[in-house]
Order: structure tokens, then sequence, then C-alpha cells
């Protein structure tokens, strides 16, 4: 089979699993439930994947995937560390703007972690990714001195969890506030308490 026509396919399989995993939530998607949504046959599906589980966690891969390129390109800019905190926070705005979905979904990952080591395992080495990114951001701020001499690891972390705070926009009555205009009001929290006063 072609590359393209296996590409093909597998955005379909992806695509459709997806948005069972948000009608359903995982306990109550079935593989039947994908191959219905996909158009494609249930060989098809199975011929990429032997269970939902498997299928799944390379929904998480799939998403990781398709963010990377654009989050590394942030990170290898020439712009300074500010713009590139902007950036990567408006870059998760728009696509909370532009698809829910895989937010939503992430909630559901979330869950499954707890119940789940395969789960855990998996968004462990996607949170580790993401991290290393933010870092990066961090320590190219004190290394060029535009930020304070900060403790990396932990402002990091405090970025992070800003940025995963997007998904309780998915979960919870976010009282008239917009999720751009929470994450653009705390990017310049924390640059007002991150970058050096000259």
């Amino acid at each position: 089979m072609a590359q393209s026509k296996q590409d093909q396919r597998k955005n379909q399989i992806m695509d459709a699993a997806l948005k069972v995993l948000i009608k359903n939530g995982y306990s109550q998607a079935r593989m039947d439930d994908i191959v219905k949504v996909s158009g494609l046959s249930k060989g098809a599906i199975y011929w990429y994947y032997n269970s939902k589980k498997e299928l799944y966690l390379d929904l998480i891969n799939f998403w990781v995937q398709r963010y990377s390129v654009t989050l590394n390109h942030i990170v290898e800019e020439k712009s300074s560390a500010s713009q590139q905190l902007r950036d990567l926070l408006s870059f998760f705005i728009d696509q909370y703007e532009a698809d829910p979905e895989p937010f939503i979904a992430l909630t559901e990952f979330w869950s499954m972690s707890q119940r789940d080591s395969d789960f855990k395992k998996k968004l462990q080495k996607v949170h580790s990714t993401f991290f290393s990114l933010v870092q990066e951001i961090v320590k190219y701020g004190v290394k060029t001195k535009e930020f304070k001499n900060l403790d990396i690891s932990i402002t990091a972390l405090s970025i992070m969890v800003s940025v995963e705070s997007i998904n309780w926009f998915t979960l919870f009555d976010s009282h008239g506030v917009t999720a751009r205009e929470y994450i653009q009001t705390i990017v310049d929290f924390i640059l007002v308490g991150i970058v050096k006063k000259h």
C-alpha cells in the first residue's frame, strides 16, 4: 500500500477514534463504533491495531507528532525568550479555539492514567517532551539575561501548569472568561515575575 494511502487511512482512524472518545468516553468506546465513524472496514482497522487500547495509545502519539513540528520551530526561532513563551501559549490557544476536541480527549486520557499504567507512562513521556521544550525557552531567557536567575525546572513547571489548565475550559463553567483571555493574562503575570528589570 502506498505511503500516502496509509497516511490517509491512519488519519481516518485517528479522527474517528477521537470522535468516539469525545462522545462515549474511553470505557464505552468500542472498535465497532470507530469502524462505523471512520467509514473503513473492520479488517482495515485491525490491520493497524490489535485492540482499542493500542489504538488509543497511538492516538496520543498522533496528536503529539501533529503539534511537535510547530512547537520545535517556536523554540528554535531567533526571537526573544519572552516572545517564544507568548508564541507557545498562543499556539495552544489557537489550537483550542480551532478544535477543542484534542483538549477534551486529554482530560479523558488523564483519567485513564490513574487506572492504567500504560496510559500513565505514555502521558508521562508526553509531559517530559513538552517540559523539555519549555525548559529550553527558560534556559535561553536566563542565558541571554532577559530573565532573572531562575530555578529552571520550577519556572518551566509553572508555565506548563498554565498551559495545561486550558483543558479545564472544556470541563467547567468559565464564568464569562475565555481561554484566550485567561492565557493572555497568565502569560503577562508570568513575564512580570521572570523578566529581569533593567
